[in-house]
């Protein structure tokens, strides 16, 4: 298609013929961002063309999940992929085994106006290769967040002057607070995705890391005391099943609505539906006060599921210097506009836009930016990630577990060594 355009604007000129003004760069570009995030992506990409005649941005949004890193490797495999797109840093390891990303070097940060020292040292580690290869550049880090209802818990314990969550310092203070707001009628007392591999991991991933547990250590799947470790947090979400304090089987969708319908108090899911619960809150279908705080450190250490936005360039041998140099050009423009991706609730990667007294007036998001020093990234590896086995064992295994169908020990077992399979 470039080459194309070329063609038609050199005949043009050599016929003596009027033609428009081109955009020097025309870049493509891919990204899985639907609903809200979707959105704003595309009003940053219009206000970034706006305001760059001489590079056009045109972006494509795939389906999210295993359908995208799909085409994006078969497409970069024939030399069709995009100049730019997005990428979950939790796909990075496979991303390296398959060789689809072309490595990010100190002149492409430079031509950004970058530097690694800009961005969450977290989100540098998950975007690098184990000797410090930049593969991609961090936009967010996006995590699991506390939602709570404020309205109920007034006047109670559980929360502080300022309105934030308060006495949660271990799993017996939260199931205090849960068997608390039973009493209180709230059916499912705390809400999360309990349907499907997502949810559930994100729930037993933050567990097991605040135990300071790895679901792999150098190609093994739960070695050592790692497996106890992942007994107890199955465990914990069992008792609490078992106790109905979370809900059985809720879908995506229903454990939203649990929280919105007031049947849960507390609603532990991705930052991403911030806006969600802001927009019910302005026209006044919310009927409650509500807020996000980090999740509570409830064992050994703090620490919360998250993984990251990033933008990525497909590996491209044909890709001009110029063309190079305007991809570096948009992806230090977003960061230096990352205030508005803030807005979908997510921590913007690039930390000069966190410590912004615009960041810091942005509620709840400043309160629970915290988190990104206690973000616990998917194992690296290339069975880990989003729409990984990883999903899959969890979602075929841990989850009937929490549900009762199984022990949490045979759970974990199966796991590791389903998992183990793929390794090996």
């Amino acid at each position: 298609m470039k080459l194309m355009t070329k063609l038609a604007t050199a005949t043009a000129l050599s016929l003596g013929l009027a033609t428009p003004a081109l955009a020097q760069v025309k870049l493509e570009w891919w990204d899985f961002l639907a609903g809200g995030d979707g959105v704003r992506m595309q009003a940053l990409i219009d206000e970034f063309n706006a305001e760059h005649p001489d590079i056009q941005v045109s972006g494509t949004t795939l389906e999210w999940g295993l359908p995208f890193y799909t085409k994006v490797r078969t497409a970069t495999a024939v030399g069709q992929g995009p100049d730019i797109m997005t990428y979950h840093l939790s796909r990075l390891p496979l991303a390296l085994e398959e060789n689809v990303l072309s490595p990010i070097s100190a002149q492409d940060l430079e031509t950004a106006g970058l530097t690694k020292e800009d961005f969450f040292p977290a989100a540098i580690e998950a975007a690098s290769t184990d000797d410090g290869q930049l593969m991609a550049v961090p936009f967010d880090i996006h995590a699991v967040v506390a939602f709570y209802n404020k309205t109920a818990l007034e006047g109670t314990d559980w929360l502080d002057e300022n309105g934030n969550l308060t006495g949660i310092s271990s799993i017996e203070d939260m199931t205090t607070l849960l068997q608390w707001a039973k009493g209180e009628g709230f059916s499912d007392p705390l809400s999360f995705q309990s349907e499907g591999g997502g949810g559930t991991w994100r729930m037993f991933y933050t567990l097991l890391r605040q135990q300071d547990g790895e679901l792999i250590t150098d190609g093994e799947v739960l070695a050592g005391d790692n497996m106890d470790k992942a007994v107890t947090a199955i465990q914990t979400l069992a008792d609490w099943r078992s106790e109905g304090l979370i809900p059985e089987q809720a879908a995506y969708e229903a454990s939203v609505a649990l929280f919105s319908g007031q049947k849960a108090v507390i609603h532990i899911n991705g930052v991403w539906e911030v806006p969600t619960f802001k927009d019910s809150a302005a026209d006044g279908s919310l009927g409650f006060d509500w807020s996000a705080n980090e999740v509570p450190q409830m064992m050994d250490q703090p620490a919360t599921w998250a993984d990251s936005h990033a933008f990525a360039i497909p590996q491209n041998p044909n890709m001009t210097d110029e063309e190079r140099s305007a991809v570096m050009t948009v992806i230090g423009w977003m960061q230096e506009h990352s205030l508005a991706w803030a807005d979908a609730g997510h921590i913007p990667a690039y930390k000069p836009t966190v410590d912004s007294a615009e960041y810091a007036a942005l509620e709840p998001n400043a309160t629970y930016a915290s988190l990104a020093d206690n973000a616990a990234f998917d194992p690296r590896s290339s069975i880990a990630g989003v729409a990984s086995p990883v999903y899959d064992a969890v979602d075929n295994l841990i989850a009937p577990a929490v549900h009762g169908f199984l022990s949490a020990e045979d759970a974990a077992a199966e796991m590791k060594a389903q998992l183990q399979s793929l390794i090996d």
